[in-house]
C-alpha cells in the first residue's frame, strides 16, 4: 500500500533548551517514547507544560510531535522538557511530510485537562468541538505519562491500527458516494480529533464540506442528463422538430460546466486520499479550476431567465411535456426536487463555493498555502458575480417581455409580424393607462396596459382568466387598435391639465350619502398619433399622476432615439444621391413665375432611367420641359428631346431603342444618337430625327423581354373603349406582315397577335415568369402574351371561388377587403411556392394556384401605396410621404423612410426578375423661389462580415514560421 503522509508537530524555529536543564532531563525514564514498529506507526512525543498556570488560549493543551520510523525525519525535530522557572515554551507549528502519520492517541504526564463549557456546546459557525467529535461521546482524559507501560502501549496500537483502516475504508465508500450523510469527524480516528485544536478541526470540517457540497453538485447535474435530458431525446415529449433547440434553451451549456467540475472533483478526491485526515489546503485547485469555468458560467447565469421561462411555457401548454416531467420526478434520486432546482444549480453554485471558502478562511492559520489562494478566489468570485448581474436583469426584462409576447391576442385575419423574437428586441417601458371613450349619452373611461417596445407601440385590454382552476391566471393582453410602428410614433401635447375621473363608489364601509355623492380623481392626458393617419390613429391617453405622464415621455423619447440610431445603423436600403440641384418646380405660391432672377425652371420630375451606351454610363430623366440626359456622376444635365410632358422612359440597349411617352404619343428613339448627342459628339437634332411614331393616345405602356423576345406592350384609348397592344422589336430583314416605317438602324417592330379590348379601370402591365399580368379594379388577371384574349381561360389571382362555394368566413373577409382595394401586382416568395398579391392598402399571400394561403390572413401597410419595386427578399411600397420596406416572405416591417412627394420613376421596365434599380424623386429644399426636385437611387446593403486573420489565405506567407 502506497503511504500517505500525515500531520506532525515540530518544534518552531528559533525555540532552544533550557539553560540549566533539570537532571531529570537526562533521565532514561523520562525521555520521550520511542515506538519502532511498522511504518503505519508512527511515534508520538510529548512534551507537557508541568505548571498550571500555563494554561491559556495560547497553551490549549499537551504538544506532541509526530515522527514516522523507518525513514530519516524530513527535518530536525527536538524535544526538551520544560523548567517552570525558566522558559515559557510557545505553540508548536503544524507541518506535514509525505509519510507521516497520526494512529493513535498521544500520552502525556500526570496531567488532567478539563473541558470547558465553551468548549462543550456549538461554535457560531455550527462546528462541533473536538469534545463532541469523540466516539463515545465523552471527553477524553489523557492519562498519566507513568501509565504508559508496554501493555497499554501495545493495546492502544492495536485499537488504532484497526480505527485506521476502517478510516480509510469510509473514506473509500464516502468518494464512491456510499456514505450520504458522511461528516468529516465520523472518517477520523478519536486520537486525531484530539491531536488538533479546535479551530483546526472547524477548519478541516469546512475543508471536507467543500468536497463534499463538489460531490454533490457534480452528481446533481450527471442527474440531469440521466433523468431528464434523455428521456427528452428519446420520447416524442417535445415534437422532434424542436427537441434539440429545446434543449439547448432550457440546459444550454450544462455539459460544460458538468466537464470543469468532473475534472475539479477529481483533482479534490485525489487530494483527499492523498491527505486525510488532516488536508493542508484545497485553494490552489479551486483556483486553476476557477479560472477555467467562469466564462461558461457567465454565458449560463446570464441565460438563466430565459431557460426557466422556456420551461414553465412548455409546461403550460405541452400536456405531454408535464406527463415526462412528472415520470421524471418519480426517480428516487430527485427526491422530489423540481426541475427548477436542478437548473438552476450552476446559478447558486458559486455563491456557496464562496461562502464555504470565506468560512475557510477565518481558521486558517496565516503561514497557510490557503491563506494567501483563498482571498484571490474570494477577489474572483465577488467580482464575477457583480459582473454578471447586469447580464441577469437585462434577462429578466427579456424574459417579462417574452411573456408579455406569449399574452397577446391579436385581431382575427391580419398578420402581424412584429418580430419580437429578434435578439435585438427589447421592452422599453410598459404600465397601466386610461383612454376616454364617448357614447351615445356620456364619456367612459376604459383601462389599457400599454407596452412600448423598440420597434411598436402596443396599446391592450387586459384580460384575466378565472376559469382554468389555476392560483394564478394567465393574464391574456387583447391587441385593441393595431400596433403603431415606433417609425410612424409621433408625440403630441404632453403638458395638458388635468381632467376628472368620476370613480365607482364601494359599497362596504360607506353610508348612504358617500355611496351617493360621487367620488372623482385626476388624471393626467397626453397624446400621441400616427404619422401616416394624423386624424384616424390620433390617441389621447390619460396617467394617473403627472410623474407618471413625465416617465412616458422620458420612455417614448429613448424609444425614439433608440429605434432611430439602430436605423441609421442598420439600413437594408441607403438613398444616394444622383442629382440635387438640377430639377427644379414652381413652389406652392409662385403662382406659374418663373422668371425670377437665377431661376433655373425644369418642372417636375416624371420619369428616370439609368442606361449604357457605347461603354458609357448615362442617366435620363423626362421632366415637364424635356428629356435630359447626363453621364453617371456628373451635376449637370443636357436637354436632348424637346418634347412636351414626358411622362415615361425605358432604354433597350439590346436593339439600340430609347422609348418615351409624352403628350403626343409613343414614340422610340436610336439610344446610340440619345447617347451621342449627351456626350457632344452628334447634335440633339439628329437624335430628334430619329424618332418613330408607334401609337397616339396611350395610357401607358411598358417595354422588355418577354421570354426571349424583346416587345413593347401599349395600352390605347379608342371609341369607348381600352385596347391592349403588343409589338415584337426585330430586325429589319425579318419584316414581313405589319411592317412599321424604320427610318434608321437595323431594329423595327411588327404586330404580335391581335389588340384585345381590356377593362377601362385596368391600372398596369406587368410581367410574371411567362405571363402577363393585367392589373385592373377586378383583381389580377394572368394572359399568355402569345395569344391575348382576356377569355374565361384567364387566371384571375387571388381565386376566391371557394369564399361562397364553401362558406369560408376568413376567405370571405379577405375578399371584401381585397375588393374595396386597388391591385398594384404579383411577386413571387424565394423559399416557397407562395405568391404575394400587392394592394394599394394591403397585401395576401396565395399559393401556384392563386388560392388564399396562411388561413387566408392579410397585411396591413401602415400608409397607402402609389407603387411598389420587388428588390429581392424586400418589397418598397412608395407613397407620397413614406416608402416602406418590407419582407416578402413575411411582411415584417424593416425600415421607413420618410420624405416629402416622393414617387418612383424608373416604372417603365417590363421584366419577369427582380428589379435591378429603384429610383426615385422627391421635393427638396426652396431656392430662389423654386422647390429642386431630388433625384435619388435606394442602394441595397449587404451585411458586415468580419473575416479572421486565420481566414486570409497566404496572410504569412512574407514571415518565417519556425
Amino acid at each position: 500500500m502506497a503511504h500517505r503522509s500525515r500531520p506532525h508537530v515540530t518544534i518552531p524555529a528559533g525555540a532552544a533548551p533550557p539553560l540549566n536543564p533539570s537532571p531529570s532531563a537526562h533521565d532514561q525514564s523520562l525521555s520521550p517514547i520511542n515506538l519502532w514498529a511498522d511504518r503505519r506507526n508512527p511515534v508520538y512525543t510529548v512534551h507537557t507544560p508541568s505548571s498550571p498556570s500555563l494554561l491559556s488560549s495560547s497553551h490549549p493543551g499537551p504538544r506532541i510531535s509526530l515522527d514516522v520510523p523507518g525513514r530519516p525525519p524530513s527535518r530536525a525535530a527536538s524535544a526538551y522538557e520544560y523548567e517552570t522557572s525558566r522558559l515559557s515554551f510557545p505553540e508548536p507549528q503544524l507541518h506535514r511530510s509525505s509519510s507521516q502519520r497520526t494512529p493513535y492517541r498521544s500520552t502525556s504526564t500526570n496531567f488532567t485537562h478539563r473541558t470547558s463549557r465553551s468548549e462543550s456546546v456549538l461554535t457560531p459557525d455550527g462546528l462541533l468541538t473536538p469534545t463532541q467529535y469523540s466516539i463515545s461521546g465523552e471527553s477524553s482524559r489523557p492519562p498519566s505519562f507513568f501509565e504508559n507501560t508496554p501493555e497499554s502501549i501495545s493495546r492502544d496500537l492495536s485499537t488504532e491500527l484497526t480505527e485506521l483502516s476502517n478510516v480509510e475504508e469510509a473514506l473509500r465508500k464516502f468518494q464512491a458516494g456510499e456514505l450520504p450523510d458522511a461528516e468529516w469527524y465520523r472518517l477520523v480516528s478519536p486520537s486525531v480529533r484530539e491531536v488538533l485544536d479546535k479551530k483546526e478541526v472547524q477548519r478541516q470540517s469546512i475543508l471536507f464540506e467543500i468536497i463534499k457540497s463538489e460531490k454533490d453538485y457534480v452528481a446533481d447535474l450527471e442527474l440531469v442528463k440521466e433523468v431528464f435530458i434523455d428521456p427528452l431525446m428519446n420520447t416524442l415529449a417535445v415534437p422532434s422538430s424542436r427537441v434539440k433547440n429545446f434543449i439547448r434553451e432550457v440546459f444550454f451549456n450544462f455539459d460544460e460546466i458538468l466537464q470543469h467540475h468532473q475534472k475539479m472533483l477529481t483533482a479534490l478526491f485525489a487530494r483527499q486520499r492523498e491527505q486525510h485526515p488532516w488536508v493542508m489546503t484545497v485553494a490552489d485547485i479551486i483556483l486553476d479550476n476557477c479560472l477555467e469555468f467562469l466564462a461558461g458560467y457567465e454565458e449560463y447565469i446570464k441565460h438563466y431567465p430565459i431557460a426557466e421561462m422556456r420551461h414553465r411555457s412548455e409546461m403550460r401548454r405541452n400536456t405531454k411535456y408535464q406527463y415526462l416531467v412528472q415520470q421524471c420526478s418519480l426517480d428516487p434520486r430527485v427526491r422530489k426536487r423540481d426541475i427548477i432546482t436542478f437548473i438552476s444549480r450552476p446559478v447558486t453554485r458559486l455563491p456557496r463555493l464562496q461562502l464555504l471558502l470565506d468560512n475557510a478562511r477565518k481558521f486558517t492559520e496565516p503561514e497557510s498555502q490557503d491563506a494567501e489562494d483563498i482571498p484571490v478566489i474570494l477577489g474572483i468570485l465577488n467580482e464575477f458575480i457583480r459582473s454578471t448581474q447586469p447580464g441577469i436583469e437585462a434577462a429578466e426584462e427579456k424574459v417579462k417581455f417574452w411573456s408579455l409576447c406569449e399574452s397577446l391576442v391579436y385581431q382575427k385575419g391580419e398578420i402581424i409580424d412584429l418580430d419580437l423574437y429578434d435578439d435585438t428586441r427589447s421592452l422599453q417601458y410598459q404600465g397601466r393607462l386610461s383612454r376616454k371613450y364617448k357614447s351615445e349619452m356620456n364619456y367612459h373611461w376604459a383601462d389599457l396596459h400599454v407596452a412600448l417596445l423598440d420597434n411598436y407601440l402596443l396599446l391592450l385590454k387586459p384580460d384575466v382568466r378565472s376559469n382554468d382552476g389555476r392560483a394564478n391566471p394567465p393574464t391574456r393582453h387583447h391587441v385593441v387598435s393595431r400596433p403603431i410602428p415606433i417609425d410612424y410614433l409621433r408625440l403630441g401635447m404632453f403638458d395638458g391639465p388635468p381632467e376628472n375621473r368620476k370613480e365607482k363608489a364601494e359599497d362596504g364601509g360607506l353610508g348612504l350619502l358617500d355611496r351617493v355623492r360621487p367620488k372623482y380623481r385626476q388624471m393626467f392626458p397626453f397624446t400621441i398619433y400616427h404619422a401616416s393617419s394624423k386624424m384616424n390613429r390620433r390617441y389621447t391617453l390619460y396617467a394617473q399622476s403627472e410623474q407618471v405622464r413625465d416617465r412616458w415621455l422620458t420612455a417614448f423619447n429613448t424609444a425614439l432615439d433608440i429605434r432611430r440610431y439602430r436605423q441609421e445603423g442598420n439600413m437594408f436600403f441607403v438613398t444616394h444621391v444622383i442629382n440635387d440641384g438640377f430639377f427644379k418646380q414652381a413652389s406652392s405660391y409662385t403662382s406659374g413665375n418663373f422668371n425670377g432672377a437665377g431661376a433655373h425652371f425644369t418642372g417636375r420630375i416624371n420619369a428616370a432611367i439609368k442606361f449604357s451606351s457605347t461603354a458609357h454610363k448615362f442617366v435620363a430623366v423626362a421632366s415637364s420641359s424635356g428629356v435630359f440626359v447626363a453621364q453617371k456622376g456628373e451635376p449637370a444635365f443636357r436637354k436632348v428631346l424637346s418634347v412636351y410632358n414626358p411622362t415615361c422612359l425605358v432604354a433597350l440597349p439590346d436593339v439600340n431603342k430609347f422609348f418615351v411617352l409624352h403628350d403626343q404619343g409613343l414614340y422610340a428613339y436610336s439610344l446610340d444618337l440619345v447617347a451621342r448627342a449627351t456626350l457632344g459628339i452628334s447634335s440633339t437634332e439628329n437624335a430628334e430625327a430619329s424618332k418613330e411614331r408607334i401609337a397616339g393616345d396611350v395610357l401607358f405602356f411598358r417595354a422588355g423581354r418577354v421570354g426571349s423576345r424583346p416587345m413593347v406592350l401599349y395600352v390605347a384609348k379608342s371609341f369607348l373603349q381600352y385596347n391592349l397592344y403588343a409589338l415584337e422589336v426585330v430586325n429589319s430583314s425579318d419584316l414581313h406582315i405589319n411592317p412599321r416605317r424604320n427610318t434608321n438602324g437595323l431594329f423595327s417592330f411588327r404586330a404580335f397577335g391581335e389588340p384585345v379590348s381590356i377593362p377601362k379601370d385596368t391600372l398596369d402591365i406587368i410581367m410574371f415568369r411567362q405571363r402577363i399580368v393585367i392589373c385592373s379594379d377586378k383583381g389580377l388577371s394572368l394572359v399568355d402574351p402569345t395569344n391575348l384574349s382576356l377569355s374565361a381561360k384567364s387566371t384571375l389571382i387571388p381565386d376566391f371561388s371557394d369564399a361562397d362555394f364553401n362558406n369560408n368566413l376568413p376567405m370571405m373577409t379577405l375578399k371584401s377587403r381585397c375588393a374595396s382595394s386597388k391591385p398594384l401586382g404579383i411577386v413571387r416568395c424565394d423559399s416557397s411556392d407562395e405568391l404575394l398579391v400587392i394592394y394599394d392598402e394591403l397585401g395576401c399571400y396565395t399559393n401556384k394556384y392563386g388560392v388564399p394561403s396562411r388561413s387566408s390572413g392579410y397585411l396591413r401597410w401602415e400608409t397607402k401605396a402609389t407603387s411598389y419595386s420587388w428588390r429581392g427578399e424586400h418589397i418598397l411600397l412608395f407613397s407620397p410621404e413614406f416608402i416602406e420596406i418590407r419582407t416578402v416572405q413575411t411582411g415584417k416591417l424593416v425600415q421607413v423612410i420618410e420624405g416629402a412627394d416622393m414617387r418612383r420613376v424608373d416604372v417603365g421596365l417590363l421584366t419577369s426578375d427582380k428589379d435591378l434599380t429603384t429610383l426615385v424623386a422627391m421635393k427638396g429644399r426652396e431656392e430662389q423661389g423654386l422647390v429642386v426636385d431630388t433625384l435619388q437611387e435606394l442602394v441595397e446593403t449587404t451585411e458586415i462580415r468580419t473575416t479572421r486573420s486565420s481566414e486570409v489565405p497566404g496572410m504569412f506567407d512574407d514571415f518565417e514560421v519556425m
